[in-house]
């Protein structure tokens, strides 16, 4: 998802006697002059109070330059209007990309008191500059003589781009709609907000807590040593195991615990997040942003928020986004059936005459791999040591592109387990700044994103970029390294994706820069990334087990791409179900509060979704789609998965680490950030459009289509 050990970085301070309001730009380490290397933010002297009265003076300040634009006497020009206001708000970018990564990556009550309170104001901020009248005359005037000016391409774009941003905010509206349009505006940032933190609180607030060495089956010793020590951590004085509904700790525990009752236990607490009727409830937080959407999208002219949405990305059109769903369904839910299946099998086997649940099917579905393949989790996970499979996306860099990585131990970051590193060029040149973030702890949201901390332009000089992985792995446990799984590990290369998106970028302009794009191009060059993870000639490069130094045989080799399209059905059925209720939320042309319960139900059942498997995201932990930049865009990631496929194989064709592909790859993707439509960038590295029939393939499920 956009957004990732040793002690590289420093704690974050929590200086809590300083008087925020009463502070100086001096006394400010945001708003001061950052003499870090590479100007990288001084995580070591800012204090959790120093956020709010930071950004709050970033909002005047673009303010002030919004009116000296907006009231220049100056005719509008490209350099007076277009450029100046790419120019505007760079405090407030500054200070806000750094907030925005700790709040996700290291919170606490008064980050998170902070988000609340700011959230409103950033967000009326927003909705007045776009609906400021006199500037967007300013920016109209220049696009009324676009075709007299001589533009470089770039150029254009950023007119194109700013002109339709405006025109989509609601520049035209009169002035009671502007006003309405500001309200709702305000209320869906502090939902938006509400909904994450009653996320992260509801996560952490479970525990499920094993006595019996027994219930822990075949977990691996590491996990099990982890779990032990969450139980210390939390004041259990017993030999017994803790488990909560971080992936890496519920993922396992369903995979190897025999014991049904509990892996239903955690498997409905997972479930049932944000939905138990506390005052961390969202279900009335989702049914009032759907409905505030829909008012805003036809306060804008649209018939919904998807018609709003996809109007500015590549599928353009719900009718587009439905045609690409229904042609994976089909094939996948039969896939998934069929699994379904034989996993019922099997556990009649095992004596148990009951219907497969939800909580039976990774139990079941690990019996069936160690029985089809004689393949276990076990067997991988100490060939995937973390700093290894770091080591691995670094080093398919250098063979992709040149780069490599120093370790700087003298660059500040805002939590002990980070790491920093400098990136250098293939000629030698510092080309980016890298923070890793990899482990759990409960000041962090779930899953794993990246951040831009500073956007590559060349506006006003080359500013280079600083960008973040983080992550949610289990940490070193027991003596014992942390050890990833194989879908951990393809993490890591999804989100370095990401990142090499942000560092390779080559634009002028911070607002086409890196990730800059249409949610539905942005998942690419994650993705594709993904691919070379399982190639065995990759394999051999990193996969060492962490104590011998061997590396991984061939044997497992071998296993690990035999059974690379097992339990496909699944994974495809949980993400498009996701998809579809995404959709469904987000093409309703009502602005009446929608019962979320009742209208996830009958979108499932619309879809036919099987019982044994839930969407991967239910309604109100759906942060994709709630509290985060993905509403109406979750299909994203299959849309970018068929472009990922394909382009994967111009690879194929070649070599695995072709340079002269991973040039066009880099000068025709991953350079140009937002500054082409996406198709066209694919097409100029490709030379053609994209088929689906790759995707289909990798997943196995080429033969169910029609």
């Amino acid at each position: 998802m956009l957004a990732l050990m040793a002690g590289s970085g420093c704690q974050q301070s929590d200086n809590s006697e300083r008087k925020p309001d009463s502070m100086t730009t001096a006394e400010n380490p945001l708003l001061a002059e950052w003499t870090t290397p590479f100007g990288v933010p001084p995580f070591d002297l800012i204090g959790n109070e120093d956020y709010l009265p930071a950004l709050r003076q970033g909002i005047a300040e673009q303010q002030m330059e919004i009116d000296a634009i907006a009231n220049s006497l100056q005719p509008a020009s490209f350099e007076n209007t277009i450029e100046a206001l790419e120019r505007s708000g760079a405090t407030l970018e500054k200070v806000n990309n750094v907030f925005s990564a700790v709040k996700s990556a290291n919170s606490n009550e008064t980050i998170r008191a902070t988000a609340l309170v700011f959230a409103p104001e950033q967000a009326a901020h927003n909705i007045d500059k776009l609906l400021n009248k006199e500037l967007f005359n300013r920016i109209r005037s220049v696009n009324w003589q676009r075709d007299s000016l001589t533009l470089e391409p770039e150029q254009q774009r950023l007119l194109e781009e700013t002109y339709n941003d405006f025109l989509r905010a609601g520049a035209e509206l009169d002035d009671p709609a502007k006003q309405r349009l500001k309200e709702i505006e305000g209320e869906l940032a502090t939902l938006s907000e509400q909904f994450k933190q009653n996320l992260l609180a509801e996560t952490n607030a479970f525990e499920l807590l094993v006595m019996d060495p027994s219930d822990l089956g075949d977990l691996p010793d590491s996990l099990a040593a982890l779990a032990a020590e969450e139980a210390t951590r939390r004041g259990y004085n017993c030999d017994c195991w803790l488990f909560t509904l971080q992936r890496p700790s519920i993922n396992p525990f369903l995979e190897s615990s025999p014991n049904r009752e509990l892996r239903r236990r955690i498997f409905l607490g997972y479930a049932n997040r944000a939905d138990n009727g506390n005052s961390r409830d969202n279900n009335e937080i989702v049914a009032r942003t759907v409905s505030l959407r829909a008012e805003r999208a036809q306060l804008l002219g649209f018939s919904s928020h998807a018609q709003y949405v996809l109007s500015d990305r590549m599928a353009e059109n719900p009718q587009r986004v439905y045609q690409l769903l229904d042609e994976i369904w089909a094939p996948a839910l039969q896939t998934a059936q069929a699994e379904r299946d034989a996993l019922q099998a099997l556990m009649k086997a095992d004596g148990i005459n009951d219907q497969l649940q939800g909580w039976d099917w990774r139990y079941y579905t690990e019996k069936l791999r160690k029985a089809r393949y004689d393949l276990e989790q076990d067997f991988i996970r100490p060939y995937f040591e973390v700093s290894a499979v770091r080591d691995s996306a670094f080093l398919l860099a250098n063979k992709l592109f040149g780069l490599t990585f120093e370790l700087r131990d003298d660059i500040p970051g805002w939590h002990e387990d980070q790491q920093v590193f400098e990136v250098i060029d293939t000629d030698g040149s510092h080309l980016a700044i890298l923070y890793m973030d990899f482990f759990i702890r409960a000041s962090k949201s779930g899953g794993a994103w990246m951040n831009t901390l500073r956007s590559q332009s060349r506006l006003d000089g080359n500013v280079t970029p600083i960008v973040t992985n983080n992550f949610n792995f289990p940490p070193p446990a027991g003596g014992t390294p942390a050890l990833l799984g194989y879908r951990e590990a393809q993490t890591v290369f999804h989100e370095f994706g990401h990142a090499l998106h942000g560092m390779l970028s080559d634009v002028k302009y911070r607002s086409l820069s890196g990730t800059r794009t249409p949610r539905d191009f942005v998942e690419f060059p994650s993705q594709v990334l993904e691919n070379w993870m399982s190639e065995p000639e990759m394999l051999r490069l990193y996969a060492r087990h962490y104590e011998s130094g061997a590396v991984i045989p061939n044997t497992i080799i071998d296993k690990i791409t035999a059974s690379s399209q097992f339990n496909q059905g699944f994974a495809t059925v949980e993400y498009l179900a996701a998809s579809y209720l995404d959709m469904a939320y987000h093409t309703r042309t009502s602005t009446d509060d929608v019962d979320v319960q009742r209208f996830e139900k009958e979108a499932m059942e619309e879809i036919g979704l099987i019982d044994e498997i839930l969407p991967r995201y239910r309604s109100t932990y759906f942060s994709h789609i709630f509290s985060s930049g993905y509403s109406a865009g979750y299909y994203s990631y299959l849309w970018s998965e068929v472009l990922d496929a394909d382009a994967f194989q111009a690879f194929k064709e070649t070599s695995l680490f072709d340079r002269d592909t991973a040039q066009k790859y880099r000068q025709h993707i991953l350079s140009k950030g937002n500054t082409r439509p996406g198709m066209e960038l694919y097409k100029e590295f490709r030379g053609r459009l994209p088929t689906t029939e790759p995707l289909l393939k990798k997943r196995g499920m080429f033969e169910n289509a029609d």
